[in-house]
């Protein structure tokens, strides 16, 4: 989730989601549904989403981070609709269980990392602050990023920095990562970004060597691909009749799957030519919303992560439930 700071009455800055009103004006079909926020964060969609639900709406909001889950709580306590799950939405279904929930009437993922995690230099995600090499979105799970790289073949940090960052010197950076751990593993993000700038032999204009190599760790740290493919599947599982899935991602890998997944969907079943079904049969269950929107050009020049952001939106078709019924 990236989102825009803006200024609170005390002078401390808040962090305003990117696509805020768009995503939840198309997330809420149903006033007094059920819907699960994906990616809490710090509740800049759950919040605005309260505000715009009836007084018998339920929310979730799942996320992996423990600071996030901390102001979860807090909203907890303010509003009686709204509860929370520690863990990734790919454990969607694990968290409407807990809920007894059976379906939902909207799914919203604000996919990769947020502000206040890149800015916090102490997580780790960040090249521009030095800080521990970190990296993980749930500090209480898993290996760090300088644990693995203390501890990972060649090949597999090559194959990790290639698929993930699509960084054309992936094998430069791997070879002087192991070279450097003989003498003294990398601790930092400093570091890190130090020695890819190095092993890089041609600089990109306007762009940090070692933005693509910390975009492809933190992805293969949290499993971001692997779970939203999960969330996706998980999702779509759930989503009442008239429901829908909104999706907001930050790069091109994240929006590749988004994009395919709905996409296939909508297609419906790809039956051989001449086979003899009813038209229902062909039909898809479910359909795009409208096509792919971006940020507007004032959102980006408040905030330039703005800029690569990609909404998409599924929706489960309730003619189709009503059309069953009535064969039924």
């Amino acid at each position: 989730m990236t989102s825009r700071p803006t200024e609170r009455a005390d002078g401390q800055q808040l962090h305003r989601s990117v696509l805020l009103d768009t995503a939840v004006d198309l997330l809420i079909t149903n006033p007094e549904g059920r819907y699960i926020d994906c990616t809490f964060g710090r509740g800049g969609h759950s919040r605005l989403l309260l505000a715009r639900l009836g007084a018998q709406a339920q929310l979730l909001g799942i996320d992996k981070d423990p600071e996030a889950i901390g102001f979860a709580e807090t909203l907890a306590t303010e509003d009686a609709r709204f509860r929370h799950f520690h863990g990734s939405f790919a454990e969607l279904v694990s968290a409407m269980d807990e809920q007894s929930w059976s379906a939902v009437d909207g799914v919203l993922m604000d996919l990769g990392v947020s502000s206040p995690q890149l800015d916090d230099a102490a997580r780790g995600f960040s090249f521009l602050r030095d800080g521990p090499l970190d990296m993980r979105m749930d500090t209480t799970r898993g290996p760090s990023a300088a644990d693995w790289l203390a501890s990972a073949e060649e090949k597999e940090i090559a194959d990790v920095i290639w698929r993930y960052g699509e960084e054309r010197f992936s094998r430069r950076i791997a070879r002087s990562v192991i070279n450097q751990r003989q003498e003294e593993p990398l601790q930092t993000t400093r570091a890190l970004a130090e020695l890819v700038s190095a092993a890089v032999p041609k600089k990109e204009k306007h762009k940090h060597p070692a933005t693509r190599t910390f975009q492809a760790i933190r992805i293969f740290i949290n499993r971001e691909l692997e779970d939203l493919e999960q969330g996706l599947d998980a999702a779509v599982s759930k989503l009442a009749p008239g429901g829908r899935l909104v999706v907001i991602s930050f790069h091109s890998l994240e929006d590749r799957i988004v994009k395919r997944f709905m996409r296939d969907l909508a297609r419906g079943p790809q039956l051989p030519k001449g086979l003899p079904v009813m038209a229902s049969e062909e039909q898809s269950a479910y359909r795009l919303v409208g096509k792919a929107m971006k940020a507007e050009v004032d959102e980006v020049s408040d905030n330039v992560r703005a800029r690569s952001a990609v909404m998409r939106v599924l929706e489960k078709r309730s003619d189709m439930a009503e059309n069953a019924g009535e064969g039924a």
